[in-house]
């Protein structure tokens, strides 16, 4: 039986909670959270992102508002043009007059290296769900970045590791010429070089090159086994096409290093199959992916999720439960509350984040169906091999990151 001084300090306790609380919600203007979905809307990389990342931060949003607190969360977006310029304007814009209180999506490396350091700048919190570039977690590490999904490291070293012990040594790089093409190449070399393998040749062209002729020529001429394609959206669509037309598919094993589901279906499995890929997520991959995949494509018309869309949910997501618990949107206290402790994650399962920004999670390799293996749209994937969390990504010491001592 409770005693008398216990009764008595109860109202006491509950005044004391209840003015915290009131404080913490000071904090948070106007008790509403803002989150801008900053992607390309029209763009090379628009079906990876696009709207449908916009769809994915609202059903982050609704899913929070169960569990808010009496927080409210407006999602606004913008199209970055897949130029920095654009999009660090639209970033000061957003956080200088709008009161937006965190960026979410990045896709383009280059536009997400300039946000995040003025989201740093502005002691707001950058979540690059959709930018692939290992320098967010590594010299450009900022204590505001949150970096989900996957990043350039993990997917140069899981494709060599996937191919180079088949005898494929030999590769020549099909590279776009900006921060994710330049990172995708120089990671996967790494990982080649580390294996054994050679680095025969490479190209670089601008974003948005339609034609690959020549680059493919020179491919096709190099000695090469492996065309390893550093790119991904419209550009890797175009090139993996234009070198199944000119028939060198057939001679050189294709690597995409960066390829996502809407890739596969724009490609088509007809061309695309065999093609071995690795990914954070996949629609599929179990009952938990498969009910909020139908969310998703209930939104959208019946287009099923990439994993970039799942990345914007699942960062927009914790993101809010952190300024919840945080009770703040200084952004060096949201990122260290959502760092605080490993957490299961709905769609990524286990979760840690480290203290470069780096979301660590399990990864999955994975290769297309063919045609007569496929039974309905988006049935593309079958599963090789499941990469644990700590091998999946660049270790913590070698990132060159100022923040881990």
């Amino acid at each position: 039986m409770p005693n008398r001084l216990t009764l008595s300090r109860l109202p006491m306790i509950v005044a004391i909670a209840c003015l915290a609380a009131a404080a913490a919600r000071a904090e948070i203007p106007g008790g509403t959270v803002r989150v801008g979905v900053l992607t390309d809307m029209s763009g090379a990389f628009s079906d990876e992102v696009g709207a449908g990342s916009v769809a994915a931060a609202e059903l982050a949003a609704a899913d929070f508002a169960a569990e808010s607190g009496g927080l409210k969360v407006e999602i606004v977006s913008a199209d970055h043009q897949n130029k920095p310029d654009i999009g660090s304007a639209i970033a000061r814009r957003w956080l200088d007059q709008d009161g937006v209180d965190a960026i979410v999506d990045l896709p383009n490396s280059g536009v997400a290296l300039a946000v995040a350091a003025i989201a740093h700048e502005r002691h707001r919190v950058a979540l690059a769900s959709s930018s692939m570039s290992s320098t967010l977690t590594g010299s450009a590490c900022q204590p505001t970045t949150v970096q989900w999904v996957s990043d350039t490291w993990a997917q140069g070293k899981s494709m060599a590791a996937g191919i180079v012990p088949m005898g494929l040594k030999n590769w020549y790089f099909l590279t776009v010429d900006y921060a994710l093409g330049k990172a995708l190449e120089a990671d996967a070399t790494s990982a080649l070089r580390a294996l054994g393998g050679t680095v025969v040749g490479s190209s670089r062209d601008p974003l948005g090159t339609t034609d690959f002729a020549g680059p493919l020529l020179q491919a096709q001429s190099s000695g090469a086994d492996v065309l390893a394609l550093a790119s991904t959206g419209s550009d890797m669509i175009n090139a993996l096409k234009q070198a199944s037309e000119f028939g060198l598919t057939g001679k050189l094993t294709p690597a995409a290093l960066f390829i996502q589901l809407s890739d596969v279906e724009s490609i088509g499995l007809p061309v695309a199959q065999g093609l071995a890929l690795t990914e954070a997520f996949y629609w599929d991959l179990n009952d938990a992916t498969r009910a909020w995949s139908k969310r998703f494509a209930a939104k959208r018309d019946g287009r099923m999720p990439t994993q970039d869309h799942a990345g914007v949910y699942s960062a927009t997501l914790a993101y809010l439960r952190a300024v919840r618990d945080a009770g703040t949107i200084e952004g060096e206290q949201v990122v260290a509350t959502m760092r605080r402790a490993p957490f299961d994650d709905t769609l990524f399962g286990r979760v840690s984040i480290r203290a470069d920004g780096r979301v660590v999670h399990d990864m999955y390799r994975f290769k297309v169906k063919t045609p007569a293996q496929s039974h309905a749209r988006y049935d593309d994937y079958q599963l090789i091999a499941t990469i644990p969390a700590d091998q999946a990504f660049r270790p913590l010491a070698e990132g060159g990151c100022k923040l881990v001592h």
